[in-house]
């Protein structure tokens, strides 16, 4: 049967988490179809048809699903589920919200967090913040996937000629209602989507500390700004910004860990990066287990004779 990705949008472009998943679906066997809810939604929809790989884009358009609440998307997935062997959806704060009561409703078990797929019912999962590979085979007639982007390589966005159709957007199921958002602005890149990330540690010692010395590493890198939880727990960082296993995963092109000594809990988020660079004044720091390039030197020191040579 085919396979399904539940795109994530903001009514106008696809967000880069869509590619990966289409990746892991076009793994599972079939065609894949690409599913995308909104108000207005109809100039995501031709984005995500020209996505390579994806044979139809189904559009579900109306002011029920303006804000993307949980019931309504989950009732439009399960309006159309029985076509379907494989429902994916990102294993980003969307995904997460939806899968599990799509899941529920097919009363089928999730499989959480993929980043492989072996066979179309044979799916790779990291279990223990990362320290073992588990191997999960589901027996149920339809999949419910949530996919771990940084396990996929992201899909060509050009070189797709999809067939785009146009569904009827299901009624407002009146179990919850949008009250408002509070959104971040920020000129740097998304966390998530960074191909460069400067990260830094609970040794800064303080917000302004923080700010000093990571901010012009991040302006001279073009790069986005990381932290660690004992970092943002001390309050030197915003939550948005963690990275680790309670708080975003990445897996960027280049990761710079200042003053990181690398607990498990950050590694699980961020160990998948392509080029770890590790500056800790500790030479037995767990942070250069994982590094690529380590240096063992005090990092207010480090870090701005590295800013300064950029």
């Amino acid at each position: 049967m085919s396979a399904l990705v539940i795109a994530e949008q903001d009514h106008t472009t696809l967000k880069a988490a869509t590619l990966n998943t289409v990746t892991a679906a076009l793994a599972c066997d079939g065609e894949v179809h690409v599913l995308v809810v909104g108000a207005n939604a109809a100039e995501a929809g031709q984005v995500a048809a020209q996505i390579a790989g994806v044979a139809k884009v189904l559009v579900a358009d109306g002011a029920s699903l303006a804000d993307q609440l949980a019931e309504n998307v989950a009732a439009q997935v399960l309006a159309m589920a029985g076509n379907y062997g494989h429902i994916l959806f990102s294993a980003t704060a969307s995904g997460k919200n939806v899968a599990p009561r799509v899941a529920a409703k097919l009363d089928v078990a999730q499989v959480s967090d993929i980043t492989k797929v072996v066979s179309c019912d044979t799916f790779e999962r990291p279990i223990y913040a990362g320290n073992a590979i588990a191997t999960v085979q589901s027996t149920d007639a339809k999949k419910v996937i949530t996919v771990r982007t940084t396990g996929f390589d992201a899909a060509p966005a050009l070189g797709g000629t999809a067939i785009v159709e146009t569904l009827e957007a299901v009624s407002d199921s009146g179990k919850s209602s949008f009250v408002g958002r509070e959104v971040t602005k920020n000129d740097r890149p998304e966390l998530t989507a960074a191909k460069i990330i400067v990260s830094g540690g609970r040794a800064l010692g303080s917000a302004e500390k923080f700010n000093e010395v990571m901010t012009p590493l991040a302006d001279k890198l073009g790069a986005a700004i990381g932290a660690s939880r004992a970092a943002v727990d001390a309050g030197y960082a915003p939550n948005d910004l963690q990275v680790g296993q309670t708080g975003k995963i990445v897996a960027p092109q280049l990761y710079i860990a200042a003053g990181i000594s690398g607990a498990i809990q950050h590694l699980a988020g961020m160990k998948d990066s392509k080029l770890i660079v590790a500056i800790n004044k500790d030479p037995e720091a767990p942070i250069f287990s994982v590094a690529d390039y380590s240096l063992a030197a005090d990092l207010f020191v480090a870090v701005p004779e590295i800013c300064s040579s950029l």
